[in-house]
Order: C-alpha cells, then structure tokens, then sequence
C-alpha cells in the first residue's frame, strides 16, 4: 500500500468527513462566483471546490466551461478573451436576474478572500495544459496554501504532472473516467472523486487498500450525505452542502 503522501485529510481527524461546496453552493447561487464562495463560507463548509480556467493574457479566472456561453451572455472560449473582457461580462443572471451584475472571479480574489480562514480548496484544472497547472499552483504556494489544497483534473497527465513536478496532493476519478489513465496514474493520486451513481462500499475499500482516499460527489440531501459515508468517503462534495453539514454532525460523522 503506497502511503497517502504523509497527509490525513487536511490535518482533520480520522472520523471526520470533509465537505466540500461544488462551486461554492451552485445549487442555490451563481456557480463559482464570490457570492456563491461567500455563502459556502458562511454555511461552514471546510472547503470548496472550484474550476480553473485561462485567459487570452494567461490569467486565471474561475469558470466550470473552458468556453463563456453557459454561464454569461457572451459566448466563445476563455482563452479567446483577455482578463478585462472577460471581468466584464456577467455571470449572475444565467441563475436568476436578481444576481444580475455577479462577475467572473480572477483566482486571486478567491485566494484573498480564504487565506486567513481553515477553508481549503479542490481546485479543479478545466484547462488541462501545464501552463495552466504551473501559473496555479505557483498561486497557490504564494497565498500560503501549501498543505491547503489539492490539483484535480480529468486528464490523469495533469494529475501526474502536479504530483510529480511539485509534490501536491492530487484528486483523481475512477479509472474508466480519466482520459489517458495508464499503469501509473493511481500511483500520483492522493484521492479519487466518484459519482453517487458510482459509489459502493467495495470501491471505496479496493481504493483504500490502494492508499487512495474515497470521496463522492454530489450528495445533496441528509440521506445520500449519509449513505455516502456509510459506504466510506471521507469527503463529500455537495451542490448544497447544507443538508450534509447537518446530517453529518447528528450522525457523529463531524465534530
């Protein structure tokens, strides 16, 4: 069994399940946008998972899609807009028009807004170029996030890049949802997200015993909070992370 990087979930304890807010809380406000960070912030999440893109003038920005048409008026992909242009589109009113004005966040803001807090991020590479992985985690390590985060993408290239090259805790997925998995990829994984539809105690076990932590992704009310725990993930990432954060603590999942 390879050693899980000398790391236990973040320094939390071995009982506890992190939760994670997917996009901030993209089930109720513009997805990762400062409001829905902020209000995953204040719900109590221990982190929160984000997607890194790339502008034109090699800036990163914070957008699920590697192209701007879902979640703004404009349409075309990040890297054909420079960080002013895309800083002035608006990524609220896809949600509601009451978030109308909602801006797409420079990384940097995000970094600024948790570095004093125990918030820590999953940072998923949406622009699966080295480029991409260097200019972040090269961020990263200057707000102070060292032990604070981990790289995860869908190309297990990037996954054992970040742990080769810098040594960082990385998220990977089950086998047969990565592009271009080999022989070598759960050897650079520090975790594995697997989708509800996926999760069973068996996998989780077979990951463990492969010195690989079992997350899932996305149980959104108390009773697949729980049954995701039950089946043995040590973090759950949430759309609403709010029904999880309370059924966890009643359960004894959480301190």
């Amino acid at each position: 069994m390879k050693p899980l990087y000398d790391k236990i979930l973040f320094n939390k304890s071995d009982r506890d399940v992190i939760v994670s807010g997917h996009r901030g809380i993209c089930a109720l406000y513009p997805e990762n946008t400062m409001l829905s960070y902020r209000k995953a912030v204040e719900a109590g999440v221990d982190q929160i998972e984000i997607d890194v893109n790339m502008t034109r003038d090699r800036k990163l920005v914070l957008m699920h899609d590697c192209y701007v048409d879902r979640t703004t008026e404009r349409s075309g992909p990040i890297r054909s807009y420079t960080l002013d242009q895309i800083k002035m589109m608006d990524a609220g009113s896809h949600k509601d028009y009451a978030y109308r004005g909602e801006k797409v966040p420079e990384f940097k803001e995000l970094l600024e807004f948790i570095a004093d807090t125990d918030v820590t991020l999953n940072v998923e590479i949406k622009d699966d170029t080295l480029e991409a992985v260097d200019a972040t985690v090269r961020e990263l390590f200057d707000y102070g996030m060292q032990d604070k985060f981990v790289i995860a993408c869908f190309d297990a290239n990037i996954i054992q890049y970040a742990h080769q090259k810098y040594g960082v805790m990385t998220q990977g997925f089950p086998d047969g949802m990565q592009q271009n998995f080999s022989n070598e990829t759960r050897d650079h994984m520090y975790a594995v997200g697997i989708p509800m539809h996926m999760l069973t105690k068996e996998l989780c076990t077979e990951y463990v015993a492969d010195g690989i932590q079992p997350w899932a992704w996305c149980p959104d009310t108390e009773e697949t909070a729980l049954a995701a725990a039950e089946c043995g993930a040590r973090l759950i990432t949430c759309n609403n992370p709010i029904p999880a954060l309370k059924a966890l603590k009643k359960a004894g999942y959480r301190q």
